[in-house]
């Protein structure tokens, strides 16, 4: 009984997961939004912002900065390869490109698994991490992965459901580096007070 109640649920699921990907894959398809989420989806395009970032980071950031530039490079290595290598590989899910007859495909396909999306695992840990360093940022940082996060279903590359598990993995280990960085630069404050500190022995 109960594995016919999950069978209709997962049924249910993979409907609705479906229903969202069509929408965003033929409903709202145009030639500008080809263009656009074609370039917003390429991270090749990304470069000179990531170079203004890091130099943001380290000459103008203070010391927490500092500490970001190289926590977020970390970040950014766990989580790829924690999607990439391992949870893909587990999950071993089919591309929609792959998996569905009549999906638009912009930029074409490939043959790599699809859940969760490493585009939606990336982009959300990083802006995770950012936002909760640098609060003011934090809209900036959510709408520009989401956007990368959508092209991905846009261009038939992902389903709906890959970009929102990436982004909820995403999301926890961005909060937990971040949290690194706060933890890491307290201690480093609280030994720079302690040497300030006047010695206490009498003249």
């Amino acid at each position: 009984m109960f594995f016919i109640i999950f069978d209709a649920n997962m049924d249910v699921f993979y409907s609705i997961d479906l229903t969202i990907f069509y929408f965003f894959n033929h409903t709202i398809s145009t030639g500008f939004l080809d263009k656009f989420f074609s370039i917003i989806t390429n991270v090749n395009n990304w470069y000179i912002a990531y170079i203004i970032l890091f130099g943001m980071l380290i000459f103008k950031g203070g010391r927490i900065g500092k500490i970001a530039a190289v926590g977020v490079i970390l970040l950014i290595v766990v989580t790829d390869q924690t999607g990439y290598r391992l949870l893909k590989e587990l999950f071993q899910r089919a591309r929609p490109c792959n998996a569905l007859s009549d999906v638009l495909t912009p930029l074409g396909c490939t043959g790599s698994f699809s859940f969760p999306s490493n585009h939606a695992l990336n982009n959300f840990a990083a802006a995770t991490f950012f936002s909760k360093l640098f609060p003011r940022y934090k809209w900036a940082l959510y709408i520009t992965a989401s956007l990368v996060a959508l092209s991905r279903v846009y261009l038939g590359l992902h389903y709906p459901s890959d970009i929102i598990a990436g982004a909820a993995i995403g999301m926890i280990f961005g909060y937990a580096f971040a949290m690194a960085v706060l933890k890491i630069d307290n201690v480093i404050t609280a030994k720079q007070k302690k040497v300030k500190l006047p010695s206490s022995g009498g003249k």
